[in-house]
């Protein structure tokens, strides 16, 4: 007695719903849980043939497999272990993995069913599935923007390139279509961050660690390409001939306080920039625009490859002899047998392992130094920071 009243607790307190019937189809008992599925009291399907519970054809159907379920044995035939639908009383439907085994009981043969509602699973599916094929959609709109930007870029070049006659021409058209590439790109480059940005506003409902993952990744891509595409374009202008330094009386303090105050906006947590200013003087004559480059590249840099809760010392210089600039960090440092390719297109060294960079960086910042008659120095040891000077001969 004990047991089956411990057996009668777990089937009404069952969170799936679990049914009899005999082997007419009739049904002989069924759960609370299951009554709240479809929606019936007890009293309204005990004695009743299973099948007002299905809809067609399955409802007209459901006899025939019994009998066959008899005859074979084989569960398949009435959906055991599958995903079927089931008919609420008042006539909605709604899908559920079914079980059903057979049990000798009194010397009589009665089947029971397992009923596990997939509603909440299907409808989440459902969700998914919509989301993904909205950013499918959203993907496939900026990809054939892109391809018809670069099926343009590509065009203009092949007609362009048809035309050319001779190398100095060659190279004034080079350093059109650089300019133009970068320009057009950073149309459908915008687009891709705008996007992804909506992506992750999108996503903020589903808390899904994997979308905004990924939405970060998109965001660092677009990055690191526009500054790529800014990397390139200097070069180029660089290798045309088309950079003349305009030497402009202007305070370097006022300057360097400013080009402070914008950097550590960009700094990573906890890290400092700490300028200081050696020297009464503080006016120099110098092309403003590429100096700010210049400090502005050797700051980037310090900030990438060092890491939080650090200080980057940015100092400048006036006396009788030199304006100085140096900048110094306490990274990753720039080993030996890499210094003396530093200043090469291209180069990067083997320690920088996945910080993002083109190496036209201290390249461009070694030849807009030597455009305004200066030179550019460093000291460096690796894992223990660098320390770069750059020193113009005083007016």
């Amino acid at each position: 007695m004990e047991n089956a009243a411990l057996l009668k607790s777990i089937i009404e307190n069952a969170i799936d719903g679990i049914l009899t019937i005999d082997e007419r189809g009739r049904i002989e008992s069924i759960n609370p849980a299951a009554c709240r599925l479809f929606n019936y009291l007890p009293e309204e399907v005990i004695g009743k043939n299973v099948a007002m519970l299905m809809p067609p054809p399955d409802r007209d159907q459901h006899d025939e497999y019994l009998h066959r379920y008899q005859r074979t044995g084989d569960p398949h035939i009435i959906g055991t272990g599958r995903e079927v639908v089931g008919l609420r009383k008042d006539g909605s439907r709604f899908p559920f993995r079914l079980g059903v085994s057979d049990v000798e009981f009194s010397g009589r043969k009665i089947y029971a069913g397992f009923i596990h509602d997939l509603s909440a699973q299907k409808e989440a599916e459902m969700r998914l599935k919509d989301y993904a094929t909205h950013l499918e959609e959203q993907v496939e709109e900026r990809t054939r923007v892109l391809n018809n930007t670069i099926l343009a870029l590509r065009q203009a070049k092949e007609e362009v390139s048809f035309s050319l006659e001779k190398e100095k021409e060659l190279s004034q058209l080079k350093s059109r279509f650089v300019s133009m590439a970068s320009h057009e790109f950073r149309t459908p480059l915008s687009a891709v961050q705008l996007s992804a940005s909506l992506i992750e506003k999108y996503a903020e409902p589903f808390e899904s660690s994997n979308i905004s993952k990924h939405v970060g990744k998109i965001k660092n891509a677009v990055g690191n390409l526009t500054t790529i595409l800014n990397d390139f374009l200097s070069l180029e202008k660089l290798e045309a001939g088309k950079v003349e330094p305009n030497f402009t009386s202007f305070d370097l303090v006022k300057l360097a306080e400013e080009i402070t105050e914008e950097m550590q906006m960009v700094a990573k947590q906890n890290q400092n920039i700490i300028y200081q200013h050696t020297g009464t003087i503080s006016m120099v004559k110098l092309d403003p625009n590429l100096l700010k480059n210049c400090i502005f590249n050797l700051i980037t840099n310090a900030i990438k490859y060092s890491g939080e809760n650090t200080f980057i010392d940015f100092n400048t210089e006036i006396n009788a002899q030199n304006c100085i600039v140096t900048i110094r960090d306490n990274g990753i440092g720039i080993p030996e047998a890499a210094q003396k390719h530093l200043f090469e297109a291209f180069f990067r060294a083997n320690n920088t392992g996945s910080i993002p960079g083109t190496g036209l960086g201290l390249n461009i910042v070694a030849r807009y130094t030597g455009l305004m008659n200066g030179t550019i120095d460093f000291k460096s040891n690796d894992k223990h920071g660098t320390q770069f000077t750059i020193t113009f001969p005083a007016l």
